[in-house]
């Protein structure tokens, strides 16, 4: 099940990349707001996240980020499986 066909999920928003720096990554909401993304260590030190933040942002795709923690989600936007 895809996060925007879930009424439940209240607290992704999509988010497209506007800025890509080392360390930082700024993001713009649907509604036109602005935020850094927060970034783990392992993220700060993974030159392939870099790349790919990089090409987000070029290609202006949209990406889900979590609306309380600004963190940007692993799963894209596909919910966890459940067994």
């Amino acid at each position: 099940m895809l996060l925007d066909t879930d009424p439940k999920i209240k607290n992704i928003t999509a988010v497209h990349l506007v800025k890509v720096f080392y360390p930082m990554v700024i993001a713009q909401t649907e509604d036109g707001d602005y935020f850094q993304v927060k970034l783990s260590n392992d993220q700060l030190s993974d030159p392939l996240f870099w790349d790919t933040a990089r090409d987000l942002c070029r290609n202006q795709l949209w990406v889900p980020m979590g609306r309380k923690f600004h963190q940007l989600l692993s799963n894209d936007w596909l919910m966890p499986a459940t067994n």
